[in-house]
């Protein structure tokens, strides 16, 4: 690229590959490679920015000219804030260039699939079951006017198999989802489907609603997770803190905000859906602690954000595609295990209260509100029948100080999900951590 002084700019650009296979029923509903390749230019004077996408590679450099005609020279623009935070990183890491899921025929891919969805579709009392497989491979250049030249690629799969069941007039729908960075990684076995529908099949069966009210709960690896991305992680996003300084002062770092149990970090280091070994302004990801130790330590940053807060960058400028900006995003943000406690050893301190083992959604910034999907009862330490629930929630401050209990670092599990900020969605991230308990949740 040809850059030009008095300005800063940055090209990035994304080669993405993905395979989308889906079942509805019987139905073959979509089958299908794509590749698009698309780059996002955008220029900086020190007052305002200036963006465009094409999807033509061979226009970016006009492109940029473009976006400098529209800009206004700045001799000093070295100086400025922002720009002084950029990192210039010059590296290449293909990661997955002789492993890429772009080699594996596409009829590989239907057939995987296929035979796992006829795994489930004997059972008595299955209405529909559905089934999607898609992966993805993208490789990203990103160069800019300080010098920054990388080259790298991220890779992930994913399947799903999903079971509608009905008994006389009770309905039970339920999932698995499995994911892994490479196909020949991806494992869902016969066995782990004939447990998933017994489970099903028992949930439907003699699950029986709660009684609403305040009870302790301890909560499985991916919903501890989907709690700490929408309580508290999106929460950890600076940009919703530029203009506030109410939300500034709340958020101080240093401040006591959770049990000495509880530490959640963010890093983009991890395999699977939230690995990013550069962010989308060429930053190098990092392991960003959110909370340690109940204190809390760290937010997620962009360039703008970490300049106008007067902290450091954390790799976290993240867009969906090159049709976007990049705004301040989670990528792998898990609760910390530690310690010795199991999991059994956090369902034997409760005497009555319940398990929430896997979710439908959830959402939240000051309060939060997960759906569950399995959940139990635990009653004198044990787990009993399945039970019911429409929604736990709570207001996100208390319940951090409410959390008694953390399972050790052997229990951690992660999975890949879909996050919406503003108007970009989805955007891939991985989330979930050890079992935590908490000593009182809303149970509805």
């Amino acid at each position: 690229m040809k850059f030009k002084d008095g300005f800063y700019a940055d090209v990035r650009r994304e080669i993405r590959f993905a395979s989308n296979v889906q079942y509805v029923g019987n139905d073959l509903t979509e089958c299908k490679d794509t590749v698009i390749d698309k780059a996002f230019i955008r220029v900086y004077d020190g007052k305002m920015w200036y963006y465009c996408s094409t999807d033509n590679p061979e226009n970016v450099q006009a492109e940029l000219d473009t976006l400098y005609e529209c800009a206004t020279p700045n001799p000093d623009i070295l100086n400025d804030p922002v720009v002084k935070k950029f990192e210039v990183n010059r590296d290449k890491l293909l990661k997955y260039e002789n492993n890429s899921v772009a080699d594996i025929p596409l009829e590989k891919k239907r057939d995987f699939i296929e035979k796992r969805k006829k795994f489930v579709e004997d059972d008595e009392y299955l209405k529909v079951a559905s089934a999607v497989y898609g992966d993805r491979r993208s490789v990203y250049e990103f160069c800019s006017s300080l010098g920054a030249d990388i080259t790298y690629d991220i890779q992930y799969v994913t399947a799903i198999i999903q079971v509608s069941l009905a008994f006389g007039k009770e309905t039970f729908d339920n999932h698995i989802i499995k994911s892994a960075d490479c196909f020949n990684d991806l494992k869902i076995t016969k066995a782990e489907l004939t447990d998933f529908m017994y489970e099903s099949d028992k949930f439907l069966l003699t699950a029986r609603s709660v009684e609403p009210g305040n009870y302790p709960v301890v909560l499985a690896p991916p919903v501890a997770g989907v709690f700490a991305h929408e309580s508290f992680g999106h929460k950890s996003e600076a940009d919703f803190m530029l203009g506030d300084e109410t939300m500034k002062k709340e958020w101080a770092l240093g401040k006591k905000v959770a049990t000495d149990v509880l530490s959640i970090y963010d890093t983009g280091d991890i395999a699977g859906a939230g690995y990013v070994p550069y962010d989308d302004e060429g930053t190098k990801t990092k392991k960003t602690y959110l909370i340690k130790d109940g204190i809390l330590t760290g937010r997620l940053h962009s360039a703008k954000t970490a300049a106008d807060i007067g902290e450091e960058l954390t790799g976290n400028a993240r867009a969906i595609n090159c049709d976007f900006e990049p705004i301040v995003r989670m990528t792998t943000t898990l609760i910390e295990g530690k310690g010795d406690n199991s999991f059994k050893d956090l369902v034997k301190q409760i005497r009555y209260g319940y398990f929430i083992k896997t979710c439908k959604h959830g959402s939240g910034l000051s309060r939060f509100t997960i759906a569950p999907n399995i959940a139990y009862r635990i009653e004198n330490g044990k787990i009993t029948c399945p039970v019911k629930i429409a929604v736990i929630s709570g207001d996100v401050f208390e319940t951090l100080g409410k959390i008694d209990g953390v399972s050790k670092a052997e229990d951690m599990q992660i999975i890949g999900g879909n996050c919406g900020k503003m108007e970009q969605y989805p955007l891939k991230v991985s989330l979930g951590g050890a079992y935590i308990s908490v000593s009182e949740m809303n149970v509805q």
